[in-house]
C-alpha cells in the first residue's frame, strides 16, 4: 500500500492532547440501519474539528459477534460489516488527518472472540493439541474432572458466573470475562508475534496510537494456582513478565512514532508507574481521578497523587471524567455518592440532574486546566445524563452476569442526539437505534446547543480552544479557603473551582477568561462553579 497519511508532525502531541472517545455503534448512523458506523463518523468529522480535539480514540471497530460491545474480536484486521469496511476505515483515518485530527485504535490483547479462527481451530483439534496451547485449556478437578481448574473470579464486578467453561471433550478453557471471550496464552510466542503484526498493520494505515484494553491482565501464572491460597504474586494481575511484552511493543511503535495509552487499573502507584517507563507504554488511564467523588480534599489528593506517580518516569498524566464503561458525569455528580465504583451500581438511584450538570461544567474546566492529556467521551460535551434502559432492552453482559443486580453499561452508550427535530434526534436511523433514546434526548441535540452560547457544548468548545493559555508548565497550588481549589500553570493563568457552600472571592485578576456558570451579583464564584482567570 502507499505511504500512510498522518496528521501534522509533532512527536510530543500526546503529552497535552484532547482526545475524543468514539463509541462507533452510538456516534452517528450513516446508512440508517439503527447502528452507528464509519460513514456516520466521517460525516461528522467537521463537528469534531470545530470542537477542537486533537485525536479520536475508537473503541473496537473490528469484526465481532458483539457479545461484549466489540471487545470480543474475531479478526483484528477486518472492520465489522455493521460499521463499514477496511477501505472506509482507511479513508476515515486520512480524512481526519487532513483536519489535523489523529486516530487511536483499540487493541484487546487479553482475549479474542470464540469466533476467532484460532479458537475455532482449538475446539476442532481436541485436548492436548498445539492449537489449544494458544489459550488456557486444562482438565477439571474432582473425580471426573467436573470441577473448574481453579477459583479465579470473573473480571465483571458482581458476576456470579465462573471463569471456566467445560467442553464436551472434558477440557475447560479460561475466560476472565464472558465465555465468548477466551483468554490468550501470552507465554506462547505465536501470540506475541501476532499482536506485534497487528500493531504494524494499523500503524501502516496511518493510526497515531493504540489504546491497550485490560493491559494488566495478559500474563498468567503458568501453574494457574488458586487465588485464595496462592502466597506469591497475583496469578493474573500485574505480573512482572508483562513489562517485557510492552517493551517489545514499544519498539514497534517507535518505528512509526506511534503512542500507547494503557488501561491499567492498579491501586499501587509505584506498580502503575512501571508501565509508563520510557521504554514501555507512553501513558495510562487515570482511574483515581475518574472515580473520585466531587469533594475538594479528595480531588486535590487525586490530582497530587497522579502527578507524583507520573513524575519519576517523566510520563504525562491523563484526565478523564467518563468513558464507555462508567456512569455519565452529569448523573454521577447529581447523586448522594458522587464517586464511581462498579460494585455500587444499582437501579433507581436518586439523581439531581441540575446539580450534576452544574458540577460537570465545573469539572470540565478543572480537568482541561490540568497538566497532561484529557480524554473526552462522546456526549459528555453535550451534558448527556445516564439513560435508564428498559430491562427488556438491556444488552450489556454485566447485567446478565450479575443476575440483574448491575444495571450494566448501556446507559452511557445510548446513540447521540444530533438534530432535535428529526426522527431519533438525528442519529441518522430510519428505524429505532440499537439502544432506545430517552424521550428528552432531543433537548440535548447538537443543533440546539450550537445556537446556545450557554450550552455545555459551547463551554467545551471555548475551553478546548483556550486551553493552550495554561502552557505546559507544572501545577502550583494557591492558598484558598476551605472547599476551594485554586492553582496556576503558566505565569498569569489561574484555575479556581469552588466546591464550598458559600460563594468564594476570586483571586486578584485582570480578566475572567471563562467560567462554568455566572458569577453572583458581587462578582464572587458560586458553589460548584469554576473559572479561568488571567492576572
Amino acid at each position: 500500500m502507499g505511504q500512510p497519511t498522518h496528521a501534522p508532525k509533532d512527536r510530543d502531541w500526546w503529552r497535552s492532547a484532547v482526545i475524543y472517545q468514539v463509541y462507533v455503534r452510538s456516534f452517528a448512523d450513516g446508512d440508517g440501519d439503527g447502528t452507528g458506523d464509519l460513514a456516520g463518523v466521517r460525516a461528522r468529522l467537521p463537528y469534531l474539528a470545530e470542537l477542537g480535539v486533537d485525536a479520536l480514540w475508537f473503541t473496537p471497530w473490528y469484526l465481532s459477534p458483539m457479545k461484549d460491545g466489540g471487545y470480543d474480536v474475531a479478526d483484528y484486521r477486518a472492520i465489522d460489516p455493521a460499521f463499514g469496511t477496511l477501505a472506509e476505515a482507511e479513508k476515515l483515518i486520512a480524512e481526519a488527518a487532513g483536519l489535523g485530527i489523529r486516530t487511536i485504535v483499540d487493541i484487546v490483547p487479553n482475549h479474542v472472540s470464540d469466533r476467532h479462527p484460532w479458537f475455532r481451530a482449538a475446539l476442532a483439534a481436541g485436548p492436548g493439541s498445539p492449537e489449544r496451547e494458544l489459550f488456557h485449556f486444562r482438565p477439571g478437578r474432582g473425580p471426573h474432572g467436573e470441577l473448574p481448574p481453579n477459583d479465579w473470579p470473573s473480571q465483571f464486578v458482581g458476576s456470579t458466573e465462573p471463569v471456566w467453561t467445560r467442553l464436551p471433550d472434558g477440557d475447560w478453557y479460561l475466560h476472565l470475562f464472558t465465555p465468548e471471550q477466551p483468554d490468550l496464552n501470552w507465554a506462547h510466542p505465536a501470540v506475541r508475534q501476532e499482536h506485534e503484526d497487528v500493531l504494524r498493520f494499523w500503524f501502516e494505515r496511518g493510526v497515531a496510537g493504540v489504546r491497550v484494553d485490560s493491559a494488566a491482565l495478559l500474563a498468567k501464572d503458568p501453574a494457574l494456582p488458586d487465588l485464595a491460597t496462592h502466597p506469591g504474586p497475583h496469578p493474573f494481575v500485574d505480573r512482572d513478565e508483562l513489562h517485557d511484552i510492552y517493551r517489545s511493543w514499544r519498539r514497534v511503535a517507535d518505528a512509526y512514532d506511534g503512542v500507547f495509552v494503557g488501561e491499567v487499573w492498579l491501586p499501587d502507584a509505584e506498580r502503575f508507574a512501571r508501565y509508563l517507563r520510557p521504554d514501555e507504554l507512553h501513558t495510562g488511564f487515570n482511574f483515581s481521578f475518574l472515580s473520585c467523588p466531587w469533594d475538594p480534599a479528595r480531588l486535590r489528593t487525586a490530582i497530587d497523587t497522579t502527578l507524583a506517580e507520573h513524575a519519576p518516569v517523566g510520563a504525562p498524566a491523563t484526565w478523564v471524567l467518563c468513558n464507555h464503561d462508567v456512569t455519565r458525569t452529569v448523573t454521577r455528580y447529581g447523586r448522594a455518592d458522587t464517586g464511581f465504583d462498579f460494585a455500587a451500581k444499582a437501579f433507581g438511584t436518586p439523581t439531581d440532574l441540575a446539580l450534576g450538570t452544574r458540577r460537570a461544567r465545573a469539572a470540565a474546566l478543572l480537568s482541561l486546566a490540568l497538566p497532561g492529556s484529557v480524554y473526552l467521551y462522546q456526549g459528555e460535551e453535550l451534558g448527556l445524563p445516564e439513560a435508564e434502559i428498559p430491562v427488556d432492552r438491556i444488552q450489556d453482559p454485566m447485567y446478565f452476569r450479575s443476575n440483574g443486580v448491575d444495571p450494566g453499561r448501556d446507559g452511557c452508550r445510548v446513540p447521540l442526539p444530533w438534530v432535535a427535530g428529526m426522527p431519533y434526534a438525528g442519529f441518522g436511523s430510519q428505524q429505532e437505534p440499537w439502544l432506545p433514546q430517552p424521550v428528552d434526548w432531543p433537548s440535548y441535540a447538537v443543533d440546539r446547543q450550537q445556537r446556545n452560547a450557554d450550552s455545555m457544548l459551547s463551554l467545551y468548545r471555548e475551553a478546548i480552544a483556550a486551553r493552550p493559555v495554561f502552557g505546559d508548565g507544572p501545577l502550583t497550588w494557591l492558598p484558598a479557603p476551605d472547599g476551594v481549589l485554586a492553582f496556576t500553570r503558566a505565569e498569569g493563568m489561574t484555575c479556581v473551582v469552588n466546591l464550598a457552600p458559600a460563594p468564594a472571592e476570586l483571586p486578584e485578576h485582570s480578566h475572567l477568561l471563562l467560567a462554568s456558570g455566572p458569577l453572583d451579583d458581587t462578582g464572587r464564584l458560586p458553589q460548584d462553579t469554576a473559572a479561568w482567570l488571567r492576572s
